[in-house]
């Protein structure tokens, strides 16, 4: 009787303990770097690191004489423009020096200052691209660059709009980066191709789904200034830039002068045939003309020679290259041919200054080589041409065509 009793009271304590314990409850929860990552392995990983061997970098390059080189800007006669912008970590030079182009444009025709979005530009050209690339069932060219009368094309197809209204720019990002963006398109076109879904509306619907993961989704409409616009309306009314007036002058001699051309580069890519191809010594004089008559320049060509500095951010050509005097329309397509002279980069030419009987160019540049200076200084995100250099290099320009009248009447109509 006694054991009986005893195991009950057990079995009741037991029973009563039970009852009393509360059930824990489990979640999932976010793990912060602890000690281990943010000191132990931190260390570790910096050690590591600079204990490999650091590969030296070497590039042939000119010895320049900074005393002879008109490195500041205020040496410059400048017609207006916004202050130079980065492109980040894209390859969009091509529209952010032909949009700082238009912006120049606007001032000087209007007197307005107004910042366009190069992004906008860039989505849409991004539309152009896919949808030449369904119709030529994959057969063209599908990079991340393109041309400078590629912007007057897509304002003339879809207009533009301010960047205050759209940059493109995540929150708290101060630089564009395409990277991951590009390879997504990339990609995608690809697998229609291997695939061929040439379905267009599928793959535009698509490609503008990529771009406004990566960009945002442009507004179909917008306020400025207390008036509603649409991009084309913003275009006529506000901007009032018309892209019938603007010419891309360009000499190459693979290519009858006096003709309008196909400027047959790969960021060509819709075969524009509307270049007007003209002798190197009348290039030249437009270039001189235009400059000392207030008007600006989108123009483009190489930029990797040993006669291009981005210590100096001037562009020379040395002698052990070839001579001053030698440099004429044979010179420049011998370059052309054997591509030591490519399509590399797009720029903007926005003032002069003359120094030993020569032409100097200032250019606003839109690429990081311009930007190894102090952030602070005037020449931020500069270079300083030599005339010899746009002469055997760069390849072609847009603008006005009020600054070219009279070399477009010996144009045959």
């Amino acid at each position: 009787m006694k054991r009986y009793l005893i195991l009950t009271f057990i079995l009741l304590g037991f029973k009563c303990m039970t009852f009393a314990q509360v059930q824990d409850k489990s979640e999932f929860i976010n793990v912060a770097p602890g000690f281990y990552l943010k000191s132990i392995l931190k260390d570790v990983n910096a050690v590591n690191e600079s204990l490999k061997p650091q590969e030296a970098k070497t590039s042939f390059q000119m010895v320049q004489d900074i005393s002879k080189i008109p490195n500041k800007v205020a040496d410059y006669k400048r017609a207006w423009a916004f202050p130079p912008t980065s492109q980040g970590n894209t390859n969009t030079c091509w529209c952010f020096s032909t949009t700082s182009f238009y912006e120049s444009e606007v001032k000087r025709i209007y007197n307005k200052e107004i910042r366009i979005s190069e992004m906008y530009t860039v989505y849409c050209e991004y539309l152009e691209k896919a949808l030449r690339y369904v119709k030529e069932r994959g057969n063209s060219e599908f990079g991340e660059g393109s041309e400078g009368n590629g912007v007057t094309r897509m304002f003339k197809m879809y207009g533009c709009m301010p960047l205050s209204v759209y940059s493109a720019l995540p929150a708290g990002r101060k630089y564009h980066t395409h990277e991951a963006m590009f390879n997504e398109l990339k990609a995608f076109l690809e697998s229609v191709k291997s695939s061929n879904a040439w379905n267009e509306e599928w793959v535009i619907s698509t490609v503008k789904s990529i771009l406004n993961k990566h960009l945002g989704e442009p507004p179909v409409k917008f306020t400025y200034e207390g008036k509603e616009y649409t991009p084309i309306s913003f275009l006529k009314e506000y901007v009032k830039i018309n892209p019938d007036d603007y010419v891309e002058i360009l000499s190459y001699k693979q290519e009858p002068y006096w003709q309008q051309v196909e400027y047959k580069v790969p960021d060509n890519w819709w075969h524009s045939a509307d270049y007007y191809n003209v002798p190197l010594d009348v290039y030249m004089d437009i270039i001189k003309k235009a400059v000392r008559s207030g008007y600006t320049m989108s123009i483009g060509g190489d930029v990797s020679e040993p006669g291009f500095s981005r210590t100096t951010q001037a562009a020379m050509i040395p002698t052990f290259d070839i001579p001053s005097a030698y440099i004429n329309d044979d010179a420049r397509q011998f370059r052309f041919t054997n591509e030591t002279t490519t399509d590399d980069h797009g720029i903007h030419l926005v003032g002069y200054c003359e120094r030993d009987g020569k032409d100097w160019y200032l250019i606003k540049d839109s690429g990081s080589g311009s930007r190894n200076n102090d952030p602070n200084a005037p020449e931020f995100g500069y270079y300083f041409f030599h005339e010899d250099y746009v002469k055997l290099k760069m390849m072609g320009f847009t603008i006005h065509k009020d600054a070219v009248k009279d070399v477009l009447a010996k144009f045959k109509k």
